[in-house]
């Protein structure tokens, strides 16, 4: 929408408008409404000088450039004559060069962008008022019929309006500089330093024939060990380039009043105020290192103006403005805060294998993936499949996985989905069809639902349980079936209690409702609700209790054992009653069971001590845990580090990663792979393999990271209910008919996609009008 601008709507009663800044977003909201309509009167306040600007050099997309020549061809040509274009990407570490294709950028000076910006404005009658403060946005509301706050990160007008903007500011660990270098880089370059005071990475790109754009960024305690936070600007600029003198060749490094600053990532609830606006970094920003801030801001103009034109009124145009750039500019946020995170933990990546690190590098927004990262350049995919020990032909996901005695044929995970379909414990035909069909379906694993240990351990009347040797003998039904009808799949439990989550209705009744009549009391760590006013208050376990609920799970892996499963996982997560001794929010403890995490973490162990030593020694356990409760005060990702370390060393094969749901007050940050972050934090810090979960939803994810080295599994539940043969989809999909996805015997003549309607008619030779 943004790039096709109509003619007819709100434009003709926007009249007057003021632009408070003169960067690019500002300057070209004001260039393509002019251009709209010549009789408006817009004028621009920049409180630098023309020729004022910080930074050095600007990447833009293809997408945004096509956009700008839709809108205004004058300007897409200015530009394109400054283009320095490429299309590799460099990694540099440990002295290894790791070169990438097929990426297309084009760059120029910020400086010169602003230049063609300003003739712009110029030649179309654009009142450019440089050296001057705006007046406060309200006052220019008063006498304008639009304003454009595209006064930056640091908007006076997003923090005089805090109250209707609602604005979040969240400000980074790492520290950076923009430097610059007066020679052409002959690709996108990232390298890596390890020093003395830590690991610290340059960005850099060419943005001109004879000069490059270098940011280099490290950890804020690596910045403080190596002196930087005392040194001036220059001091700065040639110690940055003493520690990259191999990507520099030598030569030195200049800056332009820069300095050091951390990353602050903008957020506002609305982006408008009565007539007032804002655009680009007033409204959001985007870490540097998906290129998105120039970008963004270009965006917003385009749309801001198309809405404009397009819309009955102001008010409308506002709205359909936000409407259409709000999810834009979130996934982007979204892709940028991957990015951001990685840079962050770079020091946990610099061990990997070489091509595994640059493969990892390329894909840390989840942006580019294996798919598309072979369709750029696939003899440097290869070479990292290679490396990752792919036979020829075979998708990562579709390598094989040992834990233990157990190997399983490919890397697909059916994630544990509480079905609340059982009676009295029971599972049924429904779980023999629903778990069958999975294992059918080519999976590696597939994981049963949470089976509850005890009555009182449930979370609903419909929960299934393995506290009755009837419980064991109806499982081991289905186990039976997977082995005989899908061979070399396996089938794993996942033993848990519910705690103070029990006891109530099913999910499709009133998920987390307490039940209407037939409630059974309910226990926990320490007594409190799960929603107060609304759950029941639990008895806090005493020394007994906690002794009897840990022999309840020593029986019901005895009895896991002779139901034929391949693995047992260890359910510690999603405010369950393992989970809640792990969680501060919900451990108030003051016994040997609560406080320091040490103590926390005692109860779970205890269980898991107890269960592994009757679990058959060939076969492996897992343990799932919540890595974040999302929630200020409770479990971090770097609690989940060492609640990994702690059952690693317990004897744990592997992490189950997952997040959340221990208490209603948690606000997670959704999006695809959302967990996943998680995960790799763990499996790149802790000697244990992890199973990665949460918003994986194509078998390009699951390639990407394996690849990556995010994960060893990969966990998805939706995508199964979705469907049921997902795994095998994926291989034929991919073209892949290895030991890594049999077709059942029965299910031969399926393994090809069906045939479609006829796509391949004649063209039509004539058109007449």
């Amino acid at each position: 929408m943004a790039g096709e601008v109509a003619v007819a709507g709100s434009g003709p009663s926007v009249r007057r408008i003021a632009v408070i800044g003169g960067g690019p977003g500002g300057l070209y909201a004001a260039a393509l409404l002019k251009r709209l309509d010549p009789a408006r009167t817009i004028t621009v306040y920049e409180r630098n000088a023309p020729d004022d600007t910080f930074g050095f050099g600007v990447v833009l997309s293809d997408e945004t450039l096509g956009g700008i020549e839709h809108a205004d061809p004058e300007v897409y040509r200015a530009l394109s004559r400054e283009f320095v274009r490429w299309d590799t990407i460099d990694i540099v570490h440990r002295s290894r060069t790791h070169t990438s294709g097929g990426h297309g950028f084009a760059a120029l000076g910020r400086r010169r962008l602003l230049e063609i910006l300003h003739e712009r404005c110029t030649a179309l009658g654009v009142d450019l008022r440089f050296r001057t403060e705006a007046p406060p946005a309200a006052e220019l509301a008063a006498g304008h019929d639009l304003v454009i706050a595209a006064d930056g990160v640091n908007s006076v007008t997003r923090r005089a309006h805090a109250d209707v903007f609602g604005p979040s500011l969240t400000e980074h660990r790492n520290r950076y500089i923009w430097l610059a270098a007066d020679f052409a880089l002959d690709a996108f370059r990232f390298e890596i330093a390890e020093t003395p005071y830590g690991v610290m990475q340059l960005h850099g790109y060419p943005y001109a024939a004879d000069a490059s754009t270098v940011i280099v960024e490290m950890r804020e305690e690596v910045w403080r060990a190596a002196g930087l936070d005392s040194c001036d600007g220059a001091e700065s600029t040639a110690r940055c380039a003493k520690f990259f003198t191999e990507a520099l060749d030598g030569r030195p490094l200049r800056s332009n009043r820069s300095s050091w600053i951390a990353f602050r990532t903008v957020t506002n609830s609305r982006w408008s105020h009565g007539n007032t606006v804002l655009i680009g970094d007033a409204a959001h920003t985007a870490h540097f290192s998906i290129g998105s801030g120039t970008k963004l801001a270009v965006e917003d103009a385009l749309s801001l103006a198309a809405c404009i034109e397009e819309q009955p009124g102001l008010p409308a145009a506002l709205t359909a403005y936000e409407a259409e750039r709000r999810p834009v500019v979130a996934s982007t946020q979204r892709a940028a805060a991957a990015s951001l995170r990685w840079f962050e933990e770079l020091a946990t990546y610099v061990d990997q294998p070489p091509r595994r690190f640059a493969f990892n590098l390329l894909t840390r927004s989840r942006r580019v993936t294996h798919d598309n990262l072979r369709l750029r350049d696939a003899s440097f995919t290869a070479a990292v499949e290679e490396e990752f020990g792919c036979p020829p032909g075979t998708p990562p996901m579709f390598t094989p996985f040992r834990l233990r005695g157990l190997e399983l044929r490919n890397r697909v995970v059916v994630s544990p989905m509480d079905m609340y379909s059982a009676t009295d414990g029971l599972p049924g035909d429904f779980h023999l069809v629903h778990l069958g069909a999975r294992a059918l379906g080519g999976a590696g694993l597939t994981m049963t639902e949470m089976v509850c240990v005890s009555p009182e351990g449930r979370i609903t009347p419909g929960c299934t349980g393995l506290w009755t040797d009837e419980q064991a003998t109806a499982w081991r039904r289905i186990t039976d079936f997977v082995h005989t009808s899908a061979p070399g799949a396996a089938i794993g439990v996942q033993l848990g209690h519910s705690g103070r989550k029990g006891s109530t209705k099913l999910m499709w009744e009133g998920i987390d409702q307490p039940l209407e009549t037939g409630n059974w009391p309910v226990s926990a760590a320490s007594p409190l609700p799960y929603r107060p006013g609304v759950n029941q208050v639990p008895r806090e376990l005493d020394h007994a209790q906690l002794t009897t609920i840990r022999d309840q799970f020593v029986q019901a892996a005895h009895r896991a054992t002779t139901a034929g499963f391949d693995l047992l996982e260890l359910h510690c997560a999603h405010g369950y009653l393992l989970s809640g001794f792990l969680s501060p929010l919900t451990n108030h403890r003051t016994d040997g069971y609560g406080g320091q995490l040490e103590n926390r973490l005692r109860f779970p162990l205890e269980v898991f001590d107890a269960v592994r030593e009757v679990w058959p020694a060939e076969r492996p356990m897992t343990v799932r845990i919540s890595a974040t409760d999302w929630a200020e005060g409770g479990t971090d990702a770097a609690d989940a580090v060492e609640i990994a370390r702690a059952f690693a060393a317990h004897g744990a094969d592997a992490i189950d990663v997952s997040t959340g749901q221990v208490v209603p007050e948690e606000r997670p940050e959704y999006g695809r792979s959302y967990q996943t972050p998680y995960a790799d934090r763990i499996r790149n810090t802790v000697d244990v393999p992890v199973i990665a979960v949460g918003a994986i939803s194509s078998w390009d994810d699951v390639n990407s990271l394996l690849l990556a080295g995010r994960a060893d599994l990969c966990a998805l539940a939706r995508p199964h209910l979705y469907d049921p043969n997902w795994t095998l989809h994926a291989a034929a999909e991919q073209g892949y008919t290895g030991p890594g996805a049999p077709w059942p015997l029965p299910y031969g003549a399926g393994s090809r996609t069906p045939p479609t309607g006829r796509t391949d008619a004649p063209k039509p030779r004539l058109r007449l009008d």
